[in-house]
């Protein structure tokens, strides 16, 4: 038995999130698609990540066991030419069987982008945020650090019928920056809860439009209420960016 570390890049605005649904395509979906092509079989895969519909990622990582003696690099290539364009793989290599894409995750790191102009940008339209008024990017990324450190986040977490659980991570880092027209937020953490820098993002657009105020994100911590959040920014904006093993 061997065990693949495969690296992929995606274009989320193509499909549905990563993981399979019935009447939905999906980037797990044309992923296994490929793999049957090449090694004539479907393999238990395991991702970094669930992502939802619409998000983006520069770097996303499956692990893949199977007896098949395909070379890594072959199985590289061969994948490259069966997936449909708006997915790359970027790497495979073998791991020890013990390795596991998710459960072997030390962290993440997501970037959400924003298009802060008066102006619509065509090209961005699925890619980033559209968000007209100005954005003081300064007294947004003095507010994130609140964000930084051990807390418990289920103030800022989806509520959609799971079942409660741990709700506290480790943010290392959220930083907010502006590049001409574009704002970007960036956020490590050791993990994230469902919608968990979506709801971080919405909650700092509403202390932009003065609906909470810039040191009010420790009040929402207290409330550890999940009905007590910000807006949900949209899944366009958002992409996974880097994984860490």
């Amino acid at each position: 038995m061997r065990n693949f570390l495969i690296t992929i890049t995606f274009d989320g605005s193509s499909f549905h999130g990563w993981q399979i649904q019935n009447n939905a395509i999906t980037v797990q979906e044309v992923f296994q698609s490929a793999l049957i092509k090449i090694i004539g079989e479907q393999p238990d895969i395991k991702a970094c990540s669930r992502t939802d519909s619409g998000v983006h990622a520069n770097m996303f990582c499956i692990s893949m066991q199977t007896e098949h003696k395909i070379p890594a690099e072959r199985l590289k290539g061969a994948l490259n030419r069966f997936l449909p364009l708006t997915v790359a793989v970027l790497d495979c290599i073998e791991v020890p069987l013990s390795f596991h894409a998710r459960y072997s995750c030390k962290g993440k790191k997501y970037v959400y982008k924003i298009w802060n102009s008066p102006v619509r940008n065509p090209f961005l339209e699925k890619y980033a945020l559209h968000y007209r008024w100005k954005i003081d990017e300064q007294v947004l990324n003095k507010a994130a650090q609140d964000f930084v450190g051990r807390h418990d986040f289920t103030s800022f977490c989806t509520n959609d019928g799971r079942k409660m659980d741990n709700m506290e991570r480790t943010v290392k880092s959220f930083f907010v920056e502006r590049k001409g027209d574009m704002v970007l937020m960036s956020v490590e953490a050791d993990g994230f809860l469902y919608n968990m820098v979506r709801i971080m993002v919405g909650t700092l657009l509403k202390i932009q439009q003065g609906k909470i105020p810039s040191d009010g994100i420790p009040a929402i911590f207290a409330l550890k209420n999940r009905n007590h959040q910000g807006i949900t920014a949209p899944a366009q904006g958002l992409y996974l960016d880097k994984v860490y093993y």
